[in-house]
């Protein structure tokens, strides 16, 4: 079993995401009028993302914040999971 984690870096803003204490991926966000916009992902081949994906939502969702998914990634993720589609912002 591996040790997960994921965890906000707001000087870089970005949540990271580690397996066992190595990279394994990233989620770049930028603020912009009280809402997250998912900008771009890296994940590392070895791991599919979805935890990721999967917590870096629920900590925007824990905090009250919407996103705009605009990462592909992160796009398809919340088609595929439709239980995310109340934090997607209306944003145009």
């Amino acid at each position: 079993m591996s040790d997960i984690e994921v965890r906000d870096n707001p000087s870089h803003r970005r949540f990271e995401l580690t397996v066992d204490g190595e990279w394994g991926g990233k989620a770049d966000y930028r603020m912009r009028d009280g809402v997250a916009v998912i900008v771009h992902s890296e994940i590392d081949p070895a791991f599919r993302g979805h935890e990721l994906a999967a917590r870096t939502l629920d900590e925007f969702r824990a905090r009250g914040v919407k996103v705009v998914p605009s990462c592909p990634f992160f796009a398809q993720f919340v088609a595929e999971h439709p239980e995310y589609e109340d934090l997607v912002a209306d944003y145009r």
